[in-house]
């Protein structure tokens, strides 16, 4: 493997003297001197300096914020202030120029709107770069985490012929010539003429067969693509995105509940111990774009507060019922701040959420036992005949973060459900199998990755988060 010397490794005081070779990009040029670098590895840039006597004029005048470089040197003490090393050239050769008058990435602030429309170029940018270390480091730290409780990573569909959700929100895919559909003698399309067979779309969860996999395996897990056909360009809403989805069989509502905390909990702390500098940089951004809000929409708590406020505290348990409560005899209820109407039956909105975590309890919240009329066909049924064996985390700044349940193991209740939701048993016969054959209790959640990175980088729009949003009428690069 090519000999590298990263910028994060040579931020080290312990290899002043040693010779090091640099591959990077300018993000600053000053005095025609010292030059700033970053390759990534960072927030962090590094310090370059050159004697400009070394450099023809023509050369210097194309050192310019983008263009790529590669330096050997000297790592030494650096002479200013805000780094501890910096490198003494010998040899600078430009790889790459880079034209300022059409460079649109520049040393100022842009804003996030027009970051999204250079998405291909807004990594080179600190918060853009910050904010995709940290998910690196989440998706590590999920596999991680799962592998070392025993848990098996399964691979489930991308295309499906299931709904999980029920919502009917489902990309259709098909091979068929839409110029020229074939149609049955009713007049119908004819979707035995389709690769299928029958109809297909990209899925919007893996969790129906990864409940075929716990029942086998023990404990597994899914972490990837689904897809939702939403029409909705919200802040919190894409048409593409990632889910992490784990099932684990024998496990009743509570034990998913002590999972779902154990993992998040073990999320947070690792992105704290393991992006520190990257935290710094998006906490202080945050810090002062809430100086720019109005004080009753700014955040009480830092990003940083906000993460220590899940690794720190154990999660209170309530259930919808005693949430509910609590919401109508709040204060906010009282005077009519809630937007939302808060009525047993209706499904809690972010504001009724982040007042239990940040105001109520100053804790993150697990609700319980939601009304069966607002969930998942595929929730157990309680034994009130109202309500099923749901959950949902909720945490500050965000809401809610996981949701999840204990699966409906009883033939017959789930042979009901479906008939309420209209779902054709035919349609999810290998799913009803399951209860026919050894079935026993089982559990699981999902957690929306880009969610999870929401919650940890403090970006508030969740097109910030995926390198390449897709969203309705967009699906550049």
């Amino acid at each position: 493997m090519k000999a590298i010397d990263s910028i994060a490794s040579l931020l080290d005081s312990s290899k002043i003297g040693q010779p090091v070779t640099v591959y990077a990009w300018v993000r600053t040029f000053r005095n025609n001197q010292f030059i700033a670098v970053n390759d990534g590895s960072t927030i962090n840039n590094l310090q370059l300096v050159i004697e400009k006597e070394n450099f023809q004029e023509d050369f210097l005048k194309r050192i310019a914020t983008g263009v790529s470089l590669k330096a050997k040197g000297r790592l030494v003490e650096s002479q200013g202030k805000g780094q501890v090393t910096e490198v003494e050239v010998a040899d600078l050769e430009i790889l790459g120029d880079c034209d300022p008058e059409e460079f649109p990435i520049q040393m100022k602030r842009h804003s996030l709107e027009f970051l999204r429309e250079k998405a291909h170029l807004r990594f080179r940018t600190n918060t853009f770069s910050a904010v995709f270390r940290i998910r690196h480091a989440m998706t590590f730290a999920v596999h991680k985490y799962f592998n070392d409780n025993g848990f098996y990573n399964l691979h489930t569909p991308i295309i499906t012929g299931s709904d999980a959700e029920g919502a009917g929100e489902m990309f259709r895919v098909t091979t068929l010539d839409l110029k020229d559909v074939p149609k049955t003698d009713l007049g119908d399309i004819d979707v035995s003429q389709d690769f299928f067979g029958k109809e297909s779309n990209l899925t919007v969860s893996g969790q129906l067969e990864a409940e075929l996999g716990a029942m086998a395996l023990g404990k597994v897990y899914t972490f990837g693509p689904t897809f939702r056909a939403e029409n909705s360009n919200t802040s919190r809403h894409l048409a593409e995105f990632w889910m992490i989805e784990p099932e684990v069989a024998f496990y009743n509502l509570n034990d998913n509940a002590d999972l779902a905390e154990d993992f998040l909990k073990y999320l947070v702390k690792y992105a704290l111990d393991n992006c520190a500098d990257d935290i710094a940089f998006l906490t202080q951004r945050e810090t002062n774009e809430e100086k720019q809000k109005p004080q009753a929409e700014r955040n009480e708590l830092s990003l940083k507060e906000r993460l220590a406020f899940v690794v720190n505290n154990d999660f209170e348990r309530l259930t919808y019922t005693q949430a509910i409560d609590v919401l109508r005899n709040s204060k906010p209820f009282k005077k009519k701040k809630f937007k939302y109407p808060v009525e047993w039956g209706t499904d809690l909105q972010s504001e009724h959420e982040r007042f239990l975590v940040e105001k109520k309890y100053k804790k993150p919240v697990v609700i319980t036992d939601y009304p069966a009329s607002i969930k998942a066909f595929y929730m157990r049924a309680n034994d009130d005949g109202k309500t099923v064996a749901a959950m949902d985390i909720l945490v500050p700044g965000i809401g809610e973060i996981i949701g999840g349940s204990q699966r409906e193991e009883r033939l017959d209740k789930l042979i009901e459900k479906c008939k309420e939701f209209n779902i054709p048993e035919e349609h999810v016969w290998w799913y009803l199998d399951l209860r026919k054959f050894g079935t026993a209790e089982h559990s699981g959640f999902g957690l929306g990755f880009e969610r999870l990175i929401m919650f940890v980088t403090g970006m508030t729009n969740i097109r910030d988060v995926i390198p390449f949003p897709r969203t309705r009428q967009s699906a550049d690069f």
